[in-house]
């Protein structure tokens, strides 16, 4: 999954912009199958709330090096972060693919451009009935461009736990890449 993650970031890089990933789990990324660190006790030391205190000094740290205009895309977990960074308006732009840990009262208060791209497969984290009450609360602020895509045919995770070696799985993954690239042109560039 790991390679996958920096596979996605070579692709944002590629297309011109300065990419960072910083390492919000400490190296300890969440593992479904370590039956010894279930997700309640790993969420414990990983609590997505406190994703923010990570990403504000990187933000800053891009900001002295002269970076005006910063976007920023969250995967699961880190949907939380960039969703907080966008209600306080520390990046320009967000795109959130399978996000968790999102609720609509944390959408309502998103204050820049934001694209959220779910699967039609997950029942969890970010089922296609929360996807469109997200809809709808952003269609109250027609002043936030947004955009909310639910890709069929997909589970949770499909962006960064595809099998390389499957190529249904990669399509799908690349289509959602390409939408948040292409977000970020539009509100970056």
């Amino acid at each position: 999954m790991i390679e996958n993650y920096m596979n996605i970031a070579d692709k944002v890089a590629a297309t011109g912009y300065y990419v960072v990933v910083p390492d919000f789990f400490n190296g300890e990324p969440y593992d479904p199958e370590n039956v010894k660190r279930p997700k309640d006790v790993w969420l414990k030391d990983h609590n997505p709330e406190k994703g923010i205190e990570v990403a504000k000094p990187v933000i800053e740290a891009l900001k002295s090096k002269g970076v005006s205009a910063i976007g920023a895309a969250g995967f699961c977990w880190g949907a939380k972060t960039v969703t907080n960074l966008g209600k306080s308006k520390h990046i320009q732009v967000s795109v959130l693919l399978h996000p968790s840990y999102i609720i609509v009262d944390d959408i309502r208060g998103v204050e820049i451009p934001i694209a959220i791209l779910g699967a039609e497969n997950d029942r969890v984290a970010f089922p296609p009935k929360l996807a469109e009450q997200f809809r709808q609360a952003l269609k109250a602020k027609p002043q936030i461009d947004s955009y909310v895509k639910i890709f069929p045919n997909v589970s949770h995770g499909w962006t960064v736990r595809y099998d390389p070696k499957d190529p249904k799985a990669v399509e799908a993954a690349d289509k959602a890449h390409q939408i948040m690239i292409g977000w970020f042109h539009k509100h970056l560039k």
